[in-house]
């Protein structure tokens, strides 16, 4: 898999070493089903910070996505964008890692997902990857013609020549409402050298999102390298999610919550606190903040 990136090391805020590392999937988890955040989860960040604790959001939002729902002076220190393609330093702004897929392998990605006659956009690099082509196999695909009428000024349709579309963030392939999992699983086999990546889509709450993105990418992978960067300690690190594309960073990290609202699978391998209305993030940070303390007693 080829990937290309800026690999800049990024500095732990203030210059101390950090005492941990807590990262927070944004819709679903941190932001309330209304759009906005709970007072007490903005309080619990900002109480980590007080902490030297390093706080990052990972989300499968662009960062063109995740302005439409930014706040000021939002308590956090590093933003995983795009599943972790992009990371951006907060609230200076600066992009400090991006890869994408090239050329031949975004051709390769689009002739499996023709294959299986998927509805599907391709996005555009790092920081322009709100931006995308998209091809309609079928008739009658509402999240996939809802994504497209969102993103209007953005989208146009990818033509027949897949191989002139140039470097890409991602694919990402809409699956109407149903058992996606085998389809899944034969893109996964056909797919072996790409990561890829199932989400619930958070436009309809019931299709299916399958995200394709280069090996070397995942939230998981991401936050890896953000931690070694930052040289935090492996058993120092928290992640609270609420789907399935939060699974790989929550099998990963030592210390792992889903909120309430998370599905019934993912509730029973992991520790559980209140939902994403009901102050979950903040209950996740409270409960390993006493942990450390009772550790460290």
């Amino acid at each position: 898999m080829i990937s290309s990136g800026n690999y800049k090391p990024a500095p732990p805020p203030g210059g101390r070493p950090p005492g941990g590392l807590f990262i927070v999937d944004l819709d679903g988890t941190l932001l309330r089903s209304d759009r906005t955040f709970a007072g007490p989860d903005l309080k619990a960040l900002k109480m980590l910070g007080d902490h030297n604790i390093v706080r990052a959001i990972a989300t499968g939002r662009s960062l063109a996505s995740f302005n439409t729902v930014i706040v000021a002076d939002l308590p956090v220190d590093y933003l995983l964008f795009s599943t972790g393609a992009g990371v951006l330093q907060y609230p200076s702004g600066e992009i400090i890692r991006k890869i994408h897929l090239e050329p031949p392998e975004v051709s390769r990605a689009c002739d499996v997902l023709n294959a299986f006659r998927l509805d599907f956009m391709v996005h555009r690099t790092i920081p322009d990857n709100h931006m995308f082509a998209y091809v309609r196999a079928n008739d009658g695909n509402t999240d996939f013609e809802r994504r497209i009428e969102l993103y209007r000024q953005f989208a146009i349709p990818l033509g027949a020549a897949a191989g002139d579309f140039g470097p890409a963030t991602q694919l990402l392939a809409v699956v109407p409402p149903g058992d996606a999992v085998p389809l899944i699983d034969k893109i996964r086999v056909a797919m072996t050298d790409f990561n890829v990546i199932q989400t619930t889509s958070p436009l309809d709450a019931k299709s299916t999102w399958i995200e394709i993105f280069p090996a070397t990418v995942s939230k998981s992978k991401t936050a890896t390298w953000l931690a070694k960067t930052l040289g935090i300690d492996s058993h120092s690190i928290v992640a609270v999610g609420n789907d399935y594309n939060d699974l790989d960073l929550l099998q990963w990290s030592a210390n792992s919550y889903v909120v309430a609202n998370a599905p019934a699978d993912m509730k029973s391998r992991f520790a559980c606190v209140a939902s994403n209305n009901d102050g979950g993030v903040a209950e996740a940070a409270n409960k390993w903040m006493e942990k450390q303390r009772i550790a460290h007693s």
